[in-house]
């Protein structure tokens, strides 16, 4: 996608806060390669992951000519898998006062994404999914850059994918966190989160050309089950982590995509981490008004945001309603008039349960 495309292409939730057309991507689904490969089941993930690797497939094919199938790594991370799909089985055998089929036990697999594109690919090096809820795909390119340097693998087709669930859905309801309208993130009015659905893939290898991975930092809290901790303490060290990674100080960064879901826990303590270690200088937004909340896609799909942002040179600015929240520390919220050169972008994800992750990219 082009940045041009963004805006025009956003897509948020409908005004119950739940899934309808808006939150789902739209377009033709064109299967990836020039046959179709057999499915376990069909599963909405399958369709994302063919659109992501469509627009990368003139990449893989180098890849193909490049490197060794077996020196290639698949990393992929995701929170649902086919949970939708198990969801609508596990009903309808319910209902039917029948025995659940095999299938609802093959749409669970966390390793279905990655099984679907070694399939697809042929694509035989280590390949595995991560799921650490909402920080899974920032947590995958820790993993592909050490399968490289170790010589593990020459390339790793690395990324993130969740497509709609009711499931997560209903949780989220539960928990009190889907906003009734569009997501307003950092707003003294916000009220939760929109979902989405989404897949980003990317081919991570050496070189000196492109753009760069500078460094990563993981962090894990543990402070509750569901709620970040107030204090920040677990963004602030991912976030410092990441920086003594890539060997930067603060003032090096151009640019922070936040995790920024809309709602109060996390939008006061993601603010207060930020201002804690960059201040109020720095240009932040959060792109989950533009894609929804995509789970385990999220972290991906914000490092695609920005690496759009690197390579064109532009600012996304923060989508809300002007109000700043009395509750959130002070910090510098990117507008459409921002215009400065962009060589640095921090991307955070910060999961339940504490799991944070902060990866640092570059020109």
């Amino acid at each position: 996608m082009h940045h041009d495309d963004i805006v025009k292409n956003a897509r948020v939730g409908d005004t119950k806060g739940m899934f309808s057309e808006k939150v789902l991507v739209d377009g033709e689904i064109v299967p990836f390669g020039c046959a179709p490969v057999p499915r376990k089941q069909e599963l909405r993930m399958y369709d994302l992951i063919d659109c992501a690797m469509n627009q990368i497939a003139d990449d893989i094919e180098l890849l193909k000519k490049t490197y060794a199938k077996n020196r290639v790594g698949i990393i992929v991370g995701s929170s649902n898998t086919g949970v939708h799909e198990a969801q609508k089985l596990i009903e309808t055998a319910f209902q039917n006062n029948i025995d659940l089929p095999r299938d609802v036990i093959q749409d669970l697999e966390l390793g279905t994404p990655v099984e679907y594109i070694c399939t697809k690919t042929g694509f035989s090096g280590p390949a595995f999914t991560v799921s650490t809820a909402c920080s899974s795909s920032l947590k995958v390119f820790q993993s592909a850059r050490q399968l490289i340097e170790n010589d593990i693998c020459d390339a790793v087709l690395v990324g993130g994918v969740d497509g709609r669930c009711d499931f997560a859905l209903n949780g989220f309801n539960a928990l009190g966190a889907l906003s009734a309208t569009h997501t307003n993130p950092f707003s003294e009015n916000r009220n939760g989160i929109n979902l989405g659905e989404g897949a980003a893939l990317f081919i991570l290898e050496k070189g000196d050309n492109g753009i760069k991975l500078l460094g990563i930092g993981e962090s894990s809290d543990a402070y509750h089950l569901t709620s970040p901790d107030p204090s920040g303490s677990g963004a602030i060290s991912s976030m410092k982590y990441a920086l003594q990674d890539a060997g930067l100080k603060p003032s090096d960064i151009d640019f922070i995509n936040m995790h920024g879901t809309g709602t109060t826990a996390n939008d006061a303590m993601e603010s207060l981490a930020i201002n804690s270690v960059f201040g109020e200088d720095v240009l932040c937004a959060s792109t989950k008004p533009l894609t929804g909340h995509t789970l385990g896609a999220a972290g991906a799909i914000s490092m695609g945001l920005s690496w759009l942002m690197l390579k064109y040179n532009f600012v996304i600015p923060h989508i809300y309603d002007g109000h700043f929240a009395d509750d959130c520390a002070e910090i510098r919220l990117a507008c459409k008039e921002d215009s400065k050169e962009i060589n640095r972008i921090l991307c955070n994800a910060f999961a339940f349960g504490g799991s944070n992750a902060s990866i640092i990219m570059g020109k």
